[in-house]
């Protein structure tokens, strides 16, 4: 989850419905790849956080911190299984969205090879099946890279507007390299309106001169939970409010 407080307790943002909103993102830029490629990447983009754990609702604290709030993702442990599952459910839809997949994993956990022989064995794993994967579907690790890159960055950008990190008074903040074939390397988004008002991403990448987003978020007008138990009932109870972003191109 995605966890932000509010004056009345938390909004929270699954973290599936953040990976929607970078799908939204990524399908307004021109496309640069085959259509059944590009399908696949915006599969990939749409489903790079599933298969997390599930709370079974029978008590515990696996989506609560120490002192009984919900728990952020930042503030929870790597998950072997949750990242095993996820490339394991990669693979139905094939070879392409494995390697998106695959590389997604790496970028995110390369940093913990060593930490544990199981986790470092993964990691090899990984390696070994971009190599396998990319021969076979007969693309370069530059043209694989690409594609990743664009994943990457619509993660990241759906995450600055989800943990709500647009900068006050109009400053800019780094979103990702862009990936290759741009013009420029580094991409920037500020809102120089302020709170409510269009945000702008520089150098502009999408199709289209204005991109409306969305992505759902549930309001709990209650700070601490006794239990996963008690957090997942008043998850399913509780109102549902659309977030909206417009963004447009102000160069």
């Amino acid at each position: 989850m995605i966890v932000n407080p509010t004056p009345a307790g938390w909004q929270i943002i699954y973290q599936q419905a953040h990976a929607l909103l970078a799908a939204q993102l990524a399908w307004a830029w021109p496309p640069f790849l085959p259509p059944d490629r590009w399908v696949g990447l915006l599969a990939a983009v749409a489903q790079h956080d599933d298969e997390q754990a599930d709370w079974h609702g029978r008590g515990g604290h696996y989506g609560l911190t120490p002192a009984g709030a919900p728990a952020n993702f930042t503030q929870k442990e790597f998950s072997l299984a949750q990242a095993q599952d996820l490339l394991h459910a990669a693979r139905f839809q094939g070879q392409w969205r494995s390697l998106l997949t695959s590389l997604h994993l790496s970028c995110l956990h390369e940093p913990l090879r060593g930490s544990a022989p199981a986790t470092t064995a993964f990691l090899d794993e990984l390696k070994a099946s971009q190599r396998r994967w990319g021969r076979a579907l007969g693309a370069t690790p530059a043209e694989a890279r690409r594609a990743y890159d664009l994943l990457h960055w619509c993660d990241r950008l759906s995450l600055i507007l989800c943990r709500q990190e647009l900068p006050e008074m109009g400053r800019e903040v780094e979103i990702s390299p862009l990936p290759a074939g741009h013009r420029a390397h580094a991409s920037y988004v500020r809102q120089p309106g302020g709170p409510g008002t269009p945000a702008a991403v520089r150098p502009w990448p999408f199709a289209a001169d204005a991109l409306a987003v969305s992505v759902e978020a549930v309001e709990l007008h209650q700070l601490r939970f006794r239990d996963d138990a008690a957090l997942a009932g008043a998850l399913r109870t509780a109102p549902v409010r659309t977030l909206r972003w417009e963004l447009r191109r102000l160069e």
